[in-house]
């Protein structure tokens, strides 16, 4: 546990704490008098209750959308279901920014909708809610989908024979033990639609606001550090309360249940209404999630071909955004991905396995904290970045290497879930064995654990890397101006006028959408485990 704790308390516990200590300290004294003053001010509260409500909804959108396509994922076997099941899970995996400019393109000033009809969504809470969906989709079907899936039809089969309907036998077996993965689900699509940043920003325009872009436009137009500091520990304690709901829930269902195998319940559709079940979530998927993608991939194109993909490489171009050409920005996203990927691996894996190797409220303690930078404020962690890691024997400011910290964080909670379910199913009596045999700890973990472990290790490692790839709220602050990462250049793409900056913006999420495609797809090429839980 020390290298995590020591990893977390200096890169995220160290920089949150720098920026709250300067916004609500004045001349040494803590002033937690700013908590009234703050929370006081109508356009807080505003922002407080837009965050609240907005989450609310999106939650229960997506689970009114998502929970039709995790039965079907979990009760139908049909042609391609693999490959829908990855193509559904690229939203999740996909940077904000570029979930963002895909509904931009399908619902903003001369997307499909205002090209067909005439119709612009774009700066409306409905553009922030279907993206919310479209993002969150698969957290939804994968969680839940996966425990429908291992969830034996014989109980609620005997529940029919002994005279109960089939409505009155899903409510009274199957529900209850579907409860937990559905209350665990919508936790945490609540947990990143309330702490949404890049959709908001983009879809929003001026008139929305969630605790994260206000906590952003506090601190990087305004320099109001009280206002951010407030609003930050806000943020955490709603995380915070959040992860400790929905740690009881997973606790709960893996110890109620007991699980068959998923290929023994999937089985082709029959009758009229399963087909129609089908063809309605086929027809969801495509409107929801490939229409989107689809039109990103229309307007990288412009009708002009790849003239805007040949745009990206010339700096001259983009005199004005940026002082190197855009096209550095994929060769800078993926070496910082892959250096955050090694640490986000390193971090978690020990994680992992000292959750494995003991229990109690402490090591619950330490799950919770694993997670939290899931939903603490990134761009509090990448301010923080610049003002704490800027003197010896940390003087970061102006090194490369602060861009694979910030994104680690976010990679070492995918880490950690991936990794912990196969750790705790390794029979510790293999490792007895070796030792008694005379093998070392060392090369009992080698020749016994990492054998078992590799394939789950090979999918940590894409999920580190897909989410390192598009990490931006804190990414945008450390980012220097000569090697921008993909989703920062789409940003500021998208902040400059013209037709040419937006081409290019389509044209690099494009790119972005792909690369994170590529790695899911292999991804589900490496996967044994079917469940899908996050």
């Amino acid at each position: 546990m020390a290298v995590p704790v020591a990893f977390f308390a200096v890169f995220f516990a160290y920089p949150v704490a720098a920026i709250v200590g300067r916004g609500l300290k004045a001349d040494g004294v803590w002033q937690f008098g700013r908590f009234g003053e703050v929370l006081a001010r109508p356009e807080i509260r505003d922002v407080l209750w837009f965050t609240l409500w907005q989450a609310l909804a999106s939650t229960a959108l997506t689970l009114l959308i998502a929970l039709p396509g995790a039965y079907v994922f979990a009760r139908f076997d049909f042609p391609g279901k693999q490959v829908l099941r990855a193509v559904v899970t690229v939203p999740f995996v996909l940077p904000t920014v570029v979930v963002g400019t895909a509904f931009l393109a399908l619902l903003g000033r001369g997307g499909l909708l205002d090209e067909l009809w005439g119709v612009r969504l774009d700066t409306t809470v409905w553009a922030i809610l279907l993206a919310h969906v479209f993002f969150n989709y698969a957290v939804v079907v994968r969680t839940v989908g996966g425990l429908w899936a291992q969830l034996d039809p014989r109980q609620e089969e005997a529940a029919r024979v002994l005279g109960a309907g089939r409505f009155t036998a899903w409510r009274r077996v199957t529900l209850p033990a579907l409860a937990p993965a559905v209350a665990a689900a919508a936790l945490m699509v609540f947990l990143f639609t309330f702490t949404s940043f890049g959709v908001v920003q983009i879809l929003g325009g001026p008139g929305f606001s969630t605790l994260e872009v206000e906590i952003y436009r506090q601190t990087a137009q305004l320099l109001a550090l009280p206002t951010a500091a407030v609003l930050t520990l806000v943020q955490f304690a709603a995380v915070g309360a959040i992860l400790a709901v929905h740690a009881w829930t997973v606790r709960r269902r893996e110890r109620a249940l007991k699980l068959v195998d998923p290929a023994q319940t999937a089985r082709r559709p029959s009758g009229a209404g399963q087909w129609t079940l089908l063809a309605g979530v086929l027809l969801s998927v495509l409107l929801l999630i490939l229409l989107p993608l689809a039109v990103l991939v229309e307007r990288s194109l412009g009708g002009a071909g790849f003239a805007y993909y040949r745009a990206l490489t010339s700096a001259d171009a983009n005199s004005g955004t940026f002082l190197v050409a855009p096209i550095e920005a994929i060769g800078n996203s993926l070496r910082y991905a892959l250096v955050a990927t090694l640490i986000a691996l390193v971090v978690g894996g020990l994680a992992a396995a000292a959750l494995t190797r003991r229990a109690g409220r402490l090591v619950r303690g330490f799950d919770a904290l694993l997670m939290l930078p899931l939903g603490v404020s990134a761009v509090t962690v990448g301010f923080g970045f610049l003002i704490t890691l800027d003197k010896p024997p940390l003087d970061l400011r102006t090194s490369w290497i602060l861009v694979p910290l910030a994104q680690a964080l976010v990679g070492v909670p995918f880490v950690v879930r991936t990794m912990l379910p196969v750790l705790r199913a390794v029979d510790a009596r293999l490792r007895e064995a070796a030792a008694v045999l005379g093998a070392s700890p060392l090369r009992a973990w080698r020749e016994v654990d990492f054998p078992l472990v590799r394939r789950a290790l090979l999918v940590a490692a894409g999920f580190a890397f897909a989410v390192s790839l598009g990490e931006f709220g804190a990414t945008v602050f450390i980012a220097r101006p000569d090697n921008p990462t993909l989703p920062v250049a789409v940003a500021r793409l998208l902040g400059r006028s013209g037709d040419l900056n937006y081409g290019q913006a389509m044209a690099l999420s494009t790119i972005l959408m792909l690369v994170c495609a590529v790695s899911l797809l292999l991804l589900e090429r490496i996967r044994t485990d079917r469940s899908g839980e996050f």
